[in-house]
């Protein structure tokens, strides 16, 4: 959160909004700490029924949406960094990212990193009848967990996971809240290591980064 915040104060001039949504079953007593220790000024919610992950079918975090002025969606949902702490793991560098955000700012609809609406309906992932289910099953879970049943939630957890295995949320969730080896009978390390070089984190899909030979020249 502190490297959101010195990016949002050199963009907050710019009529660019940041909202942090926090999706965690725990709710304030989880993720408040973090929200309260790094006192973002930009806006900062707490979605503990990830209802965010089930009306965008996010499937991992950090996630990135960009949405213009209109309310509208001019990205899909793809992994957003703001630093390269994690580049080791993820193989991501973040600088490419920011730069499209920083370009969308400047240039608005016309930025080269706004996607088409009609391109941008086929790279969205429609839920499919088994990731509803999923959905389904996952809010199941996490309502037995706000009313104190954590045990009975698992079976719905472990449920949500065989319908929708690409995602991560419900994974990382369901682990956070049990003895995740006992329980399901692998770990969040485990899972990973199993994707045997798959990325865990797919590249965002950028516009080639251009070169000084694709730059316009300057008239004579």
């Amino acid at each position: 959160m502190p490297g959101w915040q010195t990016f949002y104060e050199q963009l907050k001039d710019k009529n660019f909004e940041i909202l942090s949504i926090a999706q965690d079953t725990g709710g304030v007593k989880d993720a408040g700490p973090w929200i309260t220790k790094a006192n973002p000024t930009y806006t900062a919610l707490i979605d503990s029924e990830h209802l965010v992950t089930k009306l965008y079918n996010l499937v991992n975090v950090p996630t990135g949406i960009w949405i213009n002025e209109k309310g509208k969606l001019v990205r899909q949902p793809e992994v957003a960094f703001i630093d390269d702490r994690f580049k080791s793991f993820s193989g991501l560098e973040s600088a490419p990212y920011l730069d499209g955000i920083r370009d969308w700012v400047i240039n608005g609809e016309k930025s080269e990193y706004v996607v088409a609406e009609k391109d941008l309906k086929a790279k969205l992932t429609p839920a499919t009848p088994e990731h509803s289910m999923a959905a389904t099953e996952f809010s199941m879970a996490e309502y037995l967990v706000h009313i104190g049943s954590s045990e009975d939630a698992i079976p719905h957890f472990k449920e949500a996971q065989r319908l929708h295995p690409e995602n991560w949320n419900y994974k990382r969730q369901a682990y956070l809240l049990a003895d995740s080896k006992k329980n399901y009978g692998t770990t969040f390390q485990d899972e990973v290591k199993a994707l045997n070089g798959k990325p865990y984190y797919p590249p965002p899909d950028l516009p080639p980064k251009k070169t000084d030979k694709d730059k316009p020249k300057p008239k004579d």
